[in-house]
């Protein structure tokens, strides 16, 4: 058999992922708040658009009819450069609707503008303090060594020793820095773990020699385990008192630096409003905030006269013309199936939506793709990281998903459901007999539900409910 190698040519089809494409996957993921960054920063770079007065109305725009591209100077039409049915698969049409036909939401109150705060930071709060009851400079320096090498909730990683040595000092002079950093606010600085800084605040409120302070300072491995009955036979003291002493206990604060955290609260926007009106439920977008877009007028000029500008110029708002109109083409699509999506959800979730989580039903993102003929991945996107504020709060669109579990009478349950029964009888529990996971399997079985013992587990660790022991109280 006689091999050889040749070359040829052959034409196949394949997708290419394109910067604009990447571009505009990106704005499709994005909430709110980024959103409106991106188009803010967009208007500063691209000068062919325009962002226009709040109370103006936006005609569709009279701009010169789109022609092929050629030596007379016409502009050509960007509406093929971007295949949506061939990337996402999901009928994602690129089309162009007057920005005026946006759909307003209702006026509402806008929060007024805050003047940025400078938060003080930890080792500024402590070194003010320490200036005040040292007054020498060499001691300054080795406490601001010691304060500098606190984590951000306060504790101390380096020992004494080694602070000595990186300072060639006597390790002496350092303890004797470190005690008095020890009695600066907040209480509990300093401190090398979790047990050195509780007694720290216990002594601070002069709790030395006290019940908490003795099991704190001899007995800390049995309360982190909440072993009271053991607690109360070595201290001969009733269990009763055991407890009341670890509430208090419980009360400090085991991470006395994390208030000066210089990371900032993460607000949430909510993407989407459902709101009632009369019986039914109206889903909109909640981006009065968002830039509206439009071709910036001061170009109609250039555009209608192209054959009397110099090439350059031309070439180059044809350019920025076809980015702004895709742009605004992208965001219109992104409004269209984020509220295609939503409304998809509430048909399924309406129930939710009247009555509460007791009737929430188990969904999944292709039954949702299904509905609303577009690819799962899309509708991933659509519901990542986005929030839709409704009568009964505001909940990520991730929320409304979840696995189901049938029922006795052959319907299914979702297992967010699920876990809110277990929280109820939780909270609902005898405190001095709280319910084993498996009496909790079985009153859900009494319900109707047909839920392991290992899965009550599964879900009780997920809502952060402790285990039997560790939730009874004397």
């Amino acid at each position: 058999m006689e091999m050889r190698q040749d070359m040829r040519q052959k034409l196949v089809q394949r997708l290419v992922m394109t910067p604009k494409l990447q571009q505009a996957i990106k704005l499709l993921q994005m909430p709110a708040l980024e959103l409106q960054l991106k188009l803010k920063q967009e208007l500063m770079i691209n000068p062919m658009l325009e962002e226009p007065d709040e109370n103006e109305d936006l005609p569709e725009e009279d701009l010169p009819a789109e022609k092929s591209d050629g030596d007379d100077g016409e502009l050509k039409t960007s509406e093929d450069e971007i295949d949506w049915d061939s990337y996402l698969r999901d009928g994602f049409e690129m089309g162009a609707r007057a920005a005026g036909e946006r759909e307003e939401l209702p006026d509402r109150d806008q929060a007024p503008g805050r003047v940025p705060v400078v938060k003080e930071t930890l080792p500024d709060y402590l070194i003010s303090q320490l200036r005040m009851v040292i007054d020498k400079d060499e001691e300054i320096k080795i406490g601001e060594f010691i304060i500098g090498n606190l984590d951000p909730d306060g504790f101390l990683d380096i020992s004494s020793e080694e602070i000595a040595k990186m300072l060639s000092i006597d390790e002496e002079r350092v303890a004797r820095v470190l005690v008095i950093i020890k009695t600066l606010d907040p209480p509990g600085v300093g401190a090398r773990d979790l047990r050195e800084c509780l007694l720290i605040q216990l002594g601070q409120a002069r709790r030395e020699d006290s019940l908490p302070w003795v099991i704190v300072r001899d007995h800390f491995d049995d309360l982190l385990q909440r072993r009271y009955p053991d607690l109360s036979r070595k201290l001969k003291r009733p269990v009763k008192e055991i407890q009341v002493a670890a509430e208090e206990i419980g009360r400090l604060d085991p991470r006395p630096g994390a208030r000066f955290s210089a990371e900032e609260p993460h607000y949430i926007v909510p993407d989407l409003v459902v709101d009632k009106v009369d019986d039914d439920y109206v889903v909109q977008m909640n981006d009065r905030n968002v830039p509206r877009l439009r071709i910036n007028r001061a170009y109609r000029q250039i555009l209608t006269n192209a054959k009397s500008e110099n090439k350059q110029v031309r070439d180059y708002v044809k350019e920025r013309l076809n980015s702004a109109r895709w742009l605004i083409g992208t965001i219109d699509q992104r409004r269209r199936t984020m509220l295609k999506v939503m409304r998809a959800i509430l048909e399924v979730q309406r129930d939710f939506f009247g009555r509460g989580i007791e009737h929430l039903r188990p969904l999944t993102l292709q039954q949702i793709a299904d509905q609303v003929e577009m690819s799962e991945s899309t509708v991933s996107r659509v519901t990542k990281g986005k929030y839709v504020q409704t009568p009964r709060g505001v909940f990520e669109l991730k929320y409304f998903f979840s696995t189901g579990l049938k029922t006795d009478d052959g319907d299914v349950a979702s297992s967010k459901k699920i876990r809110a029964k277990i929280m109820e009888m939780v909270e609902k529990e005898d405190k001095k007999k709280p319910l084993s996971d498996q009496h909790i399997a079985g009153m859900l079985k009494e319900s109707g539900f047909n839920v392991a013992r290992r899965t009550v587990a599964k879900y009780r660790g997920q809502l952060g409910v402790l285990t039997t022991r560790m939730r009874r109280q004397y």
